[in-house]
């Protein structure tokens, strides 16, 4: 079986190699064929992936090219991970948006439209030679803002794209372990769209175990969403909202922390891997062992200063393992073997969330089996969080048709319409902003 692993020089594709190597079951990936523009950093990954497989038998063979369409063909899945802009482009998202007051986080607020903007362009035109080179490939969509992009890319695609991300599997892991339960026994209520979700209740044995969590500040209070958002807040609220809410219900403090800090999370990330790739690359160097100690350093300060805000100190040592790549993996075994599971996933809504139509991208429950993922039905959205799914909804149909169209002028209501972006001043200051600083969004008229 063909993975093709789009950003194939990306920090994280160790995580996904390693999640291969342990599979040994019949059916398993076979062949990876990592793909990316820079052959330096393909160069630097393949490396590492070779030092991860050394002593594994019957290892995936591992091939890397600069040629699109040559890492598409045959390709049973593609694993997109792109990073359009680089992380200098993810930077100075950050920068511009900060510089007018609001939020630049790459998926939230100015910094998520402005990153949507530049990448879905590049996420239609994969999608539409993944449907014309490998039209029998599932495609596993990773890169960011996953739910927006998922979204464009399903248009071409149908259901045959499936968005993954780890906040919602840590939330929930968190929040079972924190109850005594095992994460893999419990059944998650979790409902919204991707980095905008609410864990409203969690079975065990048929029975929801969230009220007695709610009901015990100490036991409430005591790990990572808990710190974050404060347990009087959370008992508020009745539900346990994905991490990146933090930056909704907490906006004004985050901005300032975010302007006051020495650099931007973007800016920290360009520079710590630009020193690792440099080391990967040299000879003397185990490339293995570099790429671990920049990745430990990047999961430890991993929303230092949304914690800081909170006063919610350093993250626990199980929340540093990440998770996205063990969701991959279930998602592919699930649909190449029929080994049906329930992941957490962003598809297509079909009627599960009654206020977003049929074709919107939501990230909910879905049972996976030979045929794709399939949404479970879930009870309605209180009214607050329906106001924000639909708000932050109707901001993305703005961002798709601004980079179907071109027109400027959508692009100014996109970031106008997002509830962290209080002016449309604002906005066509963003815009001129952003486009003075991105070649990738010279298309916009």
């Amino acid at each position: 079986m063909k993975l093709t692993i789009l950003g194939g020089g990306g920090f994280r594709v160790p995580l996904v190699y390693g999640a291969l190597l342990a599979d040994r079951a019949e059916g398993r990936v076979t062949r990876v064929v990592l793909h990316d523009l820079d052959a330096d950093r393909l160069s630097a990954v393949t490396r590492v992936l070779a030092e991860q497989a050394a002593g594994v038998p019957d290892a995936p063979e591992v091939t890397a090219t600069t040629d699109l369409d040559e890492a598409l063909r045959g390709a049973d899945f593609v694993f997109s991970a792109i990073r359009v802009g680089g992380l200098e482009g993810r930077a100075n998202d950050e920068r511009v948006a900060l510089a007018e007051g609001v939020l630049g986080q790459e998926t939230v607020g100015a910094g998520g439209i402005a990153y949507g903007l530049r990448t879905v362009p590049v996420a239609v035109d994969i999608a539409r030679r993944v449907a014309r080179l490998a039209p029998d490939a599932w495609v596993i969509n990773f890169t960011n803002p996953a739910g927006l992009v998922t979204e464009a890319m399903s248009r071409h695609l149908g259901d045959r794209v499936i968005g993954i991300c780890d906040s919602p599997v840590g939330l929930g892991r968190r929040i079972a372990r924190v109850l005594g339960a095992n994460p893999k026994e419990a059944w998650i209520d979790y409902v919204g769209l991707n980095h905008l979700g609410w864990v409203r209740g969690l079975r065990i044995a048929g029975r929801d175990e969230l009220p007695r969590l709610l009901a015990d500040p100490d036991l409430l209070g005591s790990f990572e969403e808990g710190k974050l958002f404060g347990v009087e807040w959370l008992q508020s609220l009745g539900a346990i909202p994905n991490e990146y809410l933090h930056y909704y219900y907490f906006n004004r403090e985050a901005v300032r922390v975010y302007q006051q800090a020495e650099k931007t999370r973007g800016a920290f990330l360009r520079d710590q891997q630009a020193h690792f790739y440099q080391e990967a690359t040299r000879s003397d160097t185990s490339a293995l062992q570099a790429w671990e100690r920049t990745r430990a350093e990047r999961e430890a300060t991993y929303m230092a200063e949304n914690r800081e805000t909170a006063g919610a100190g350093e993250r626990e040592a199980d929340d540093l393992s990440g998770g996205y790549e063990k969701v991959a993996l279930a998602l592919m075994r699930a649909i190449a073997r029929d080994e049906r599971t329930t992941l957490i996933l962003n598809v297509r809504n079909r009627g599960t969330l009654s206020v977003l139509d049929t074709e919107a991208v939501i990230e909910v429950p879905c049972l996976v089996d030979v045929n794709g993922a399939h949404p479970v039905a879930v009870d309605p959205l209180p009214g607050h969080a329906t106001g924000l799914v639909c708000a932050v909804k109707a901001v993305e149909r703005e961002v798709l048709a601004a980079a179907a169209s071109g027109d400027r002028a959508t692009a100014v209501k996109a970031f106008a319409l997002h509830p962290l972006v209080d002016s449309v001043n604002v906005a066509r200051r963003l815009v001129e902003g952003y486009t003075s600083v991105h070649s990738g969004l010279a298309y916009l008229k």
